[in-house]
């Protein structure tokens, strides 16, 4: 397959209408079109549509993958619930991201190009994993930013004594980790980042704390809030999420840990990826030895099997030359070797030459089983 791209669009707020899904099919027919989905693959072409267009009309999460290398995540989110300001410290000059204004909403593009993820993919489930992070992002969990951040920094687009934009990214979400998966992200300069604990993870804010914290909220904030969860407006919930956050921060009487810097990751993501490669060559030669002594336990039990069966093995050794295919070739050059380790050991190595010379002379037409005996001498 020479070329291949996937599309997948993802409607989360509102469902495709009718109307919709008809408008879409004016794209593709081939297109998998459902009431909160569009996808499609293409192995000639190019998809006649503007996923930008799509983004902003009818969709709320994009993923494109392609076979040379280019993979794109988009994602689009209400003005209200998100603070640009903030996000800036996050994407400065990133060369991998762009926000850009879609009237009520913004749009966040990710993209990497000439990437090598090495295995083939055709880009099902990549979506299915990464849609929690639009509501992660809702409820106040920056660290996809942070992700987006340590691409420019493995790029070392980042000066080196750049702080981080926010301390500490772990522990990692299942969909944090399927975005570095994705997006090829150095897993080494990934696991330094999240050696250091976020603030914005889940589970560093205990039930107890969001409970004091909604309790201690005026009655016309919590009435404001079941009003509009009772009419079905959506986002309440993480909007709800994100203040409890943000209110636990301003609470919150520790110090953050000192920033670390882009050198600072950098370093530490080099005595990761150190360590974990002396491991695995310390894995991989604790492998190759068991493997070794496992084939010289089989050896052994061989070759008291053939010397067993004295000359009878010779006869074999022609029979399978007489088969005259690489099968056979192959079975007969082992036996060969098999004997000639017997004669090592019984001293008749002497002997075994002048059979092994009268077999190259009798079959010395046969050019493909003369070239397995290279290795007997």
């Amino acid at each position: 397959m020479s070329e291949y791209q996937y599309y997948e669009f993802q409607a989360i707020d509102r469902p495709l209408s009718d109307a919709d899904r008809r408008a879409l099919r004016d794209l593709s027919s081939r297109a998998r079109i459902t009431a909160t989905s569009f996808t499609n693959f293409y192995e000639w072409g190019d998809f006649k549509g503007d996923p930008d267009q799509l983004m902003e009309h009818w969709f709320d999460l994009h993923l494109y993958l392609a076979n040379w290398g280019s993979r794109r995540l988009m994602m689009k989110l209400p003005t209200r619930l998100v603070d640009r300001d903030r996000l800036g410290a996050f994407l400065g000059n990133n060369d991998y991201s762009v926000l850009r204004i879609a009237g009520e909403n913004v749009v966040l593009s990710i993209w990497r190009d000439e990437l090598e993820p090495g295995d083939w993919d055709d880009g099902e489930g990549w979506l299915a994993n990464l849609s929690p992070l639009r509501a992660d992002v809702l409820a106040g969990d920056l660290r996809l930013f942070y992700l987006i951040w340590l691409m420019d920094v493995e790029a070392e687009a980042v000066e080196p004594d750049e702080p981080e934009p926010m301390p500490g990214l772990g522990p990692l979400t299942d969909a944090l980790e399927a975005f570095a998966e994705f997006f090829c992200i150095d897993r080494d300069l990934v696991r330094a980042a999240a050696e250091q604990n976020s603030a914005a993870a889940p589970d560093r804010l205990p039930p107890e704390t969001a409970g004091r914290i909604v309790a201690a909220m005026s009655d016309a904030e919590k009435t404001s809030l079941l009003t509009r969860i009772f009419n079905g407006e959506p986002h309440v919930t993480a909007e709800l999420r994100a203040l409890v956050r943000a209110r636990s921060e301003l609470q919150t009487a520790i110090s953050p840990d000192a920033p670390r810097i882009a050198a600072d990751l950098l370093n530490r993501a080099r005595e990761i990826r150190l360590a974990r490669e002396r491991a695995e060559a310390e894995l991989a030669e604790a492998q190759r030895r068991l493997e070794a002594e496992a084939a010289e336990k089989a050896r052994e039990v061989r070759l008291e099997a053939i010397r067993g069966r004295g000359e009878s093995v010779w006869s074999d050794v022609e029979d399978e030359i007489g088969r005259r295919n690489p099968a056979g070739y192959d079975k007969a050059a082992a036996l060969l070797s098999d004997l000639l380790a017997l004669a090592e050991r019984q001293d008749g190595v002497e002997e075994f030459r002048l059979r092994l010379q009268s077999i190259r002379e009798r079959h010395a037409g046969k050019g493909r089983f003369i070239e397995r005996l290279a290795t007997l001498g």
